[in-house]
């Protein structure tokens, strides 16, 4: 038994030098020639593909590992006292220790996970080329340390300090996917009339099927939303709390819809969305109250609840990893001077008027910043997904572009915190009906609806801060 424990710990060392050596010649330059850069895009799907490893191990050790070190507690000796010392308080319920033995499990994954993308950070604002080298050893580095971390107590670490630390990072996210998922439904929404303009210019009212299709897709959100919020209002009452929950969530619904239909800001796609990603939260947070009054569900673990909640996961590290749009959202305005003229980027959807097919930037409806002055020598790509051209490949590899990769690595941090609660139910420990830590649900439940008014009220600021102060510029 010793010398297969020595053998592993050998490899895990050899491992871990290795790992340090190649990031030690990464930051030197002598990984690669210079003359041979790697692609701008590696960097980023590689980083949701690390933070897709880290999702699958944090699953691994919560239904598995977690388990199995309860059940062979004999053997592990001082690995299982130190993984179960928060959870000492169960011992005499096998349920809840198991529950808080898989949490646990995941708080050490996501973790490693966190420190990684914040030293990535660190590493891509001292040299911004940093995100997309070396990533053979930056994989090896992260499995190191998911392992290193099964050595480190639970308490206080992981049950007390990451916990709190994941519940702000997860208050980051929430806040981060409404950008996300205006974004999406922006994009969306200028694709299809894009395509309406198209069809339209070739033969005359064809092109209504595609502005019928975006009213469709808004019709289809809003009527999910509605049936969400009826469906809460049906199981999820019978206390002032959600009461009052459920009622504010319809009313700021109303409100952020009222406002854009009334103006030009915005798009109705993206009220759609925002109203759907409302009616989650304000669902996530219900279903968090300890109140078994108002909560038939009190005490069980919310299973749709998690999957909602990763496949939300899913879905952002998707687009940010593979959109052209997200990598720009994470691209610095190199010049503080915003008295030039907006260019037009072809190939995006068109804006009325234009004739051309070109699309005008502007900041707060599309979220792109191109066209500060100074900015302008930068090589652009002419089209979402045309990057075949000297040119394109000129803009992808402008260090200027890569000098806020960081932003993208705090992002994978954010939704690396987000994982962790959304597969502990930011931090609850409950089965078979017997919820463990009431306080913990009241406060995650506190913690996500506070979330949701931050989000709803600040896109209704955005819809309506143009017409209050129409002399200043949003954008």
């Amino acid at each position: 038994m010793s010398a297969i424990i020595s053998t592993i710990a050998l490899s895990v060392t050899w491992c871990f030098c290795t790992a340090c050596g190649s990031l030690l010649n990464a930051c030197c330059g002598n990984d690669k020639a210079s003359t041979i850069p790697p692609s701008v895009t590696s960097g980023r799907k590689r980083s949701v593909l690390l933070l897709f490893v880290a999702l699958a191990i944090a699953l691994v050790f919560q239904y598995y590992i977690g388990p199995l070190i309860i059940d062979s507690d004999e053997y592990t000796g001082w690995l299982s006292e130190r993984w179960l010392d928060a959870c000492s308080e169960y011992d005499d319920q096998s349920a809840l220790l198991e529950e808080c033995a898989g949490n646990m499990g995941v708080f050490r994954v996501a973790a490693a996970t966190t420190l990684f993308f914040t030293l990535a950070a660190i590493a891509a604002v001292c040299k911004p080329t940093a995100n997309r080298e070396a990533w053979p050893a930056k994989y090896i580095l992260f499995v190191f340390m998911c392992a290193i971390t099964i050595l480190i107590p639970s308490d206080p670490w992981f049950d007390s300090i990451y916990l709190n630390v994941a519940r702000i990072g997860g208050v980051c996210f929430v806040l981060l996917q409404q950008i996300i998922i205006l974004d999406m439904a922006l994009d969306w929404n200028d694709s299809w009339v894009a395509k309406a303009d198209a069809a339209e210019a070739e033969e005359a009212g064809t092109g209504r099927k595609w502005l019928g299709a975006i009213l469709v897709s808004c019709a289809a959100l809003f009527t999910v939303s509605i049936v969400g919020l009826c469906v809460m209002f049906a199981k999820f009452t019978g206390c002032g709390t959600n009461n009052a929950f459920i009622s504010i969530t319809l009313i700021l619904i109303i409100a952020t819809t009222a406002a854009q239909m009334s103006g030009e800001e915005g798009s109705l796609l993206g009220s759609a969305t925002i109203s759907l990603w409302a009616t989650f939260l304000c669902y996530s947070a219900v279903a968090k109250n300890p109140d078994s009054e108002c909560n038939p569900a009190v005490g069980e673990k919310d299973g749709l609840g998690i999957a909602l909640s990763l496949g939300t996961t899913l879905i952002s590290m998707m687009w940010t990893g593979y959109s052209w749009t997200a990598e720009d959202k994470f691209k610095r305005n190199t010049d503080e001077d915003n008295d030039a003229s907006e260019p037009t980027i072809a190939g995006n959807s068109a804006t009325p008027g234009d004739a051309s097919g070109n699309r005008k930037v502007t900041g707060v409806v599309t979220g792109n910043d191109y066209g500060a002055a100074g900015d302008s020598e930068i090589p652009r790509p002419t089209a979402v997904g045309e990057l075949d051209t000297e040119a394109d490949e000129a803009a992808k590899n402008d260090p200027r572009r890569l000098s806020n990769s960081w932003k993208l690595n705090v992002m994978l941090a954010a939704i690396s915190c987000w994982m962790a609660m959304s597969l502990t139910s930011w931090g609850e420990i409950a089965a078979e009906g017997n919820l463990a830590n009431p306080q913990v649900g009241r406060v995650g439940m506190w913690i996500i609806v506070g979330s949701q008014w931050i989000v709803l009220t600040l896109y209704l600021w955005t819809l309506v801060a143009p017409r209050i102060f129409p002399d200043r510029d949003f954008s």
